[in-house]
């Protein structure tokens, strides 16, 4: 294969460490037949779904991202331990589902990891909120601005996500993961190229009304359960066939790359049907797409990286491989990244 690597004015970029992490306390389809009017044949038949991971009381999301974090310090350190947190320069949090309001995810990550002097901040951007980060990222570091940078995607749903509504709740549970972006060495091709697009006409169909400056929390607005997930599941589900497959199919056409020649696809896990219509479109043999949707549902920003340490403990993610990412998500948003692995 031949790949006509895109020039980039500065430095190129790469991942150099993943961590992930999920809350032990499991919920699984059985479970939710306790609570709502559904089965577990009809949530696997329809999402591909078994169980989800939540989020215990107490805790807020930037403990699952610290926990990430750690992992991923610890996966880029050596004989001596995890690379310091003081290391960290910059810190991205791609998230919907902040601790919150302010200050930023990425404040108290900051604050909980001991990253003196990084400096941060969040991305929402939905379910496409770490491709988003991620890219940004990339570019702090191609740019020159920036040696180290730990970009997280992670999502508690949980804390959103209305338990008599069987047409969200079966789908969402809390997780994510960490990625530290660093400057290739001399040979390696790292980040090669992306494509983000967002389309707000979409934000009727996907949304959480409650909780903003527009519809600030009242008994009126709890009452009418304006702080939980809207979903117009038809709607969403059209757009995130359509779009991932147009942003994925042009990425890889500017880059001369054909979805044969990928190593493997790591699409966000919103719903298995989605995920195959995708790869349908692109050529890809179904060994090669990467899917664990069914152990963790719907971690929205916090899928990618969680399946990307799916594909590396399949043995389906190694080092030179070329990477696909794909997402879209509330706003509406999509993205696409192709990359090496360099790991």
């Amino acid at each position: 294969m031949s790949l006509t690597v895109r020039p980039i004015v500065g430095r190129r970029a790469k991942i150099t460490a993943l961590g992930t992490y999920v809350p032990p306390d499991v919920l699984t389809n059985k479970d939710l037949e306790k609570m709502v009017e559904t089965n577990d044949q009809w949530i696997v038949e329809r999402t591909g779904i078994r169980e989800r991971h939540v989020l215990a009381k107490g805790l807020g999301l930037s403990d699952i991202c610290v926990e990430a974090a750690k992992k991923c310090l610890a996966a880029r350190g050596g004989i001596n331990g995890p690379m310091p947190a003081s290391e960290l320069e910059v810190i991205i949090v791609g998230t919907v589902t902040p601790d919150m309001m302010f200050p930023s995810t990425a404040c108290l990550v900051q604050d909980k990891l001991g990253a003196k002097g990084a400096w941060g901040f969040d991305v929402s951007a939905g379910c496409s909120g770490f491709v988003f980060a991620l890219q940004t990222g990339v570019k702090l570091v191609e740019s020159g601005a920036h040696k180290k940078v730990m970009v997280i995607g992670a999502d508690a749903n949980s804390r959103m996500v209305d338990y008599t509504d069987r047409s969200t709740c079966v789908l969402f549970g809390d997780g994510g993961g960490a990625v530290l972006i660093e400057p290739a060495e001399e040979g390696e091709v790292g980040f090669i190229d992306f494509i983000h697009e967002i389309d707000g006409s979409g934000g009727v169909s996907l949304n959480l009304k409650g909780g903003g400056s527009l519809n600030p929390p009242t008994h009126e607005t709890v009452d009418r359960k304006m702080h939980y997930i809207y979903q117009d599941g038809p709607a969403v589900y059209k757009f995130a066939v359509r779009k991932m497959a147009e942003a994925t199919t042009n990425l890889l056409e500017r880059n001369a790359v054909t979805g044969a020649e990928l190593g493997c696809f790591i699409p966000h896990q919103a719903n298995k049907r989605i995920i195959t219509a995708t790869a349908d479109r692109l050529g890809m043999a179904p060994e090669r797409v990467i899917i664990n949707i069914e152990k963790y549902g719907n971690t929205s920003a916090g899928t990618i990286p969680l399946a990307m340490e799916t594909a590396v403990e399949e043995g389906k993610l190694k080092k030179g491989d070329l990477v696909l990412l794909a997402a879209a998500g509330a706003g509406f948003t999509v993205g696409a990244a192709l990359l090496r692995w360099e790991i």
